[in-house]
């Protein structure tokens, strides 16, 4: 959209392409991971699988076929012996014909040996059924997993955006969010409530403060952290290449979380993966501890400070230099326009080329220890070194004096 008339020019540009790459990338990257790498919630899958198949091979008499008729029987049945269990298949295959004595032979290093089931009646029409039962539950499922979510994040959306428009995807995450939240909890007090009320309230209360731990962290470190990444990004890379000198970007902050998000999620990864420094210290020490051990102090003291600190810095720092400093010069507007757009990429590199000459600085000194510990080192003591003949060439030439007779 391009507004003219001889007072002023304003032109917007659409950046829903960039914004919905962004937020799948947040799903997939950020919100799907987190849910799935929790090991409650791959025992609640199994546990709605196997009660499903429980509860369709009892109505379709097929929980022969399904699971086995050892589940139904004793205790005495379920420990049998393996090599029982192959002595029962090598007789039953015995009167089978060729066909089944080649797969009792085939099963006899398996743990399990052959394992009959009971056909009832119009089998193929139960198997059918079956199927368009499991038909029928993924569309069911696929559906309230669509629905629900996105309903319970639009309605606490709506709580602090009011009437205006979020995307689907962070109304999704925030309602997938809060529906594990509420299934934990369930599953938690029907865990606790048979210990009785004094132990009830003594576990409310340590997870009360770990929750507001977690709070405070997680607006912190996932919450001001990567919007001051992606503001930083959107000066550094996205500002400079898409907008020209004579427009004014516009910053949407929650593309900017969005994307920050991410940044953050992938300098966390190459420092784990890089050498060792503070930071790397750090995150290692609060993985180690984990979500119960939590200590906040350590956190904020060690990781939240610091980095928001050189955040603001970097962001306040070229802003003051541009708007306050540049002018007092004399230069023109252009030219300030100028310098207030090309500053926090010349400070990005500025910082780059100074962190490379420190990182070559301390390299060749490891070198010239290393060097100067392999020529006189001798155990833990230099020997034949002297530091201020050491730089001086040798002489020339040499002349030994023979001892006198």
């Amino acid at each position: 959209m391009h507004i003219s008339n001889p007072y002023y020019t304003c032109t917007c540009d659409s950046d829903a392409p960039v914004s919905e790459l962004s937020l799948e990338l947040l799903l997939l990257q950020v919100v799907l991971p987190a849910l799935l790498e929790q090991g409650h919630t791959r025992q609640w899958l199994k546990g709605l699988v196997r009660g499903w198949t429980l509860y369709v091979g009892h109505a379709l008499e097929l929980r022969s076929y399904l699971l086995g008729d050892q589940e139904e029987g004793t205790g005495d049945e379920r420990n049998e012996d393996p090599r029982d269990a192959e002595q029962h298949a090598v007789l039953a295959a015995q009167g089978g014909g060729l066909h089944m004595a080649h797969q009792a032979m085939l099963q006899q290093d398996a743990p399990v040996g052959f394992q009959p089931y009971r056909r009832p009646n119009q089998f193929v029409l139960r198997i059918f059924t079956l199927l368009s039962l499991l038909c029928l539950t993924l569309m069911l499922s696929s559906l309230v997993c669509l629905i629900v979510p996105v309903l319970v994040g639009r309605w606490l959306m709506s709580f602090w955006m009011g009437d205006g428009r979020t995307h689907e995807l962070y109304t999704a995450a925030c309602g997938l969010y809060v529906c594990w939240l509420s299934m934990r909890g369930i599953t938690i007090s029907a865990a606790w409530l048979p210990q009785g009320r004094a132990i009830l309230l003594q576990k409310a209360k340590e997870w009360s403060l770990l929750v507001l731990k977690s709070f405070v962290v997680a607006g912190l470190m996932a919450g001001v952290v990567p919007l001051l990444l992606g503001i930083l990004f959107d000066l550094v890379v996205v500002a400079p290449l898409r907008v020209p000198l004579d427009q004014t970007p516009i910053f949407f902050p929650w593309q900017n979380w969005a994307l920050g998000v991410l940044h953050a999620k992938i300098i966390a990864a190459i420092t784990l993966m890089g050498p060792q420094w503070w930071l790397k210290t750090v995150i290692e020490q609060v993985y180690a501890n984990g979500l119960r051990n939590m200590n906040l102090h350590f956190i904020l003291r060690e990781l939240a400070i610091p980095v928001i600190t050189v955040l603001l810095l970097y962001l306040c720092v070229p802003y003051v230099l541009a708007a306050g400093a540049v002018p007092l010069l004399g230069v023109s507007t252009e030219m300030e326009t100028l310098v207030h757009r090309r500053i926090y990429p010349f400070v990005l590199m500025v910082v780059m080329l100074v962190g490379f000459i420190s990182f070559q600085a301390q390299q060749f000194r490891r070198l010239y220890e290393h060097i100067k510990n392999d020529k006189y080192l001798v155990g833990q003591q230099l020997v034949n070194y002297d530091q201020r003949s050491s730089s001086k060439p040798p002489p020339a030439h040499t002349t030994s004096i023979p001892p006198a007779p």
